[in-house]
């Protein structure tokens, strides 16, 4: 076998083979960004903030552009987040994290009030599989993520960069679901977190976060099959309950993406209903 042969051999062998699949990677690495930068600048600007541009290159495999600059937008904003100790936002200011929402109830506590075969379910409030089942201010920072994943893959989508359906509308449905039914239930059942979430600070965080969500949801809808589970999670952020406690948070009557909710043919988020 390879393993065993002398050193000079298998330099000899594998040297020509990287080296001829280097520049086709460059190039679509090199394509990518330029796409990025022409047709969503606000994506391109999370690329020029973060210092580690290997960490952004990283997330782009060169099999779906679209998929793979959202994604990169999108882990990119993690790192950002982490090293900033700040949400980055979209206009490209910073919004402080309360840490006090550390203390609040897990958010793993609202898993059941969802399907437990959805993989945003299993991914986000199943403990052991990610922190935002654990705390709620990685909770937020998922949905900060899929805003700016989302309005990415709005402002790169057109015939030439993808082709068939995607699901790039579910990861921002999920996360502002599962925000709303957090609100909701705390306001039931949770009276500690319940108040915490009213502190100024926190309200106006949480305000912040899901306005811009909602201009991002709300960019995504004329845009048709953009999500699989969105038809399951956007009615969970639109029932009457959710609504009436987001808006004791917000000061304001949350939006619903109604024209999102659009008619389409039985798809795998069918099994989610």
């Amino acid at each position: 076998m390879l393993r065993f042969a002398p050193i000079v051999a298998l330099v000899v062998f594998v040297f020509p083979i990287n080296q001829s699949a280097a520049a086709p990677k460059a190039n679509c690495l090199q394509r990518s960004v330029h796409e990025l930068q022409e047709r969503s600048p606000d994506g391109y600007a999370v690329y020029t903030a973060i210092s580690d541009k290997k960490f952004f290159l990283h997330w782009i495999t060169c099999d779906n552009m679209q998929v793979d600059l959202a994604t990169a937008v999108h882990e990119s904003v993690h790192n950002l987040t982490e090293n900033r100790d700040a949400f980055p936002m979209i206009d490209g200011s910073n919004l402080k994290r309360p840490h006090q929402m550390s203390k609040f109830a897990a958010p793993a506590m609202i898993a059941k009030k969802f399907n437990g075969r959805s993989m945003m379910v299993q991914t986000y409030l199943h403990r052991g599989n990610a922190s935002s089942a654990d705390d709620l201010l990685y909770l937020l920072d998922e949905m900060n993520a899929y805003t700016h994943d989302l309005h990415t893959s709005v402002a790169l989508n057109n015939s030439h960069m993808t082709t068939g359906q995607l699901g790039q509308r579910d990861g921002l449905a999920a996360l502002m679901a599962f925000l709303a039914v957090y609100i909701e239930t705390a306001e039931e059942s949770q009276p500690a977190t319940w108040a915490g979430l009213q502190k100024p600070e926190v309200a106006s965080t949480i305000t912040t976060l899901w306005t811009q969500a909602e201009q991002s949801m709300n960019e995504s809808c004329p845009i048709p099959n953009f999500g699989d589970e969105d038809q399951y999670f956007i009615p969970k952020f639109c029932d009457g309950k959710a609504q009436a406690s987001l808006q004791k948070i917000l000061g304001r009557a949350p939006v619903c993406p109604s024209t999102c909710l659009q008619p389409k043919e039985k798809s795998a988020d069918a099994s989610l209903n």
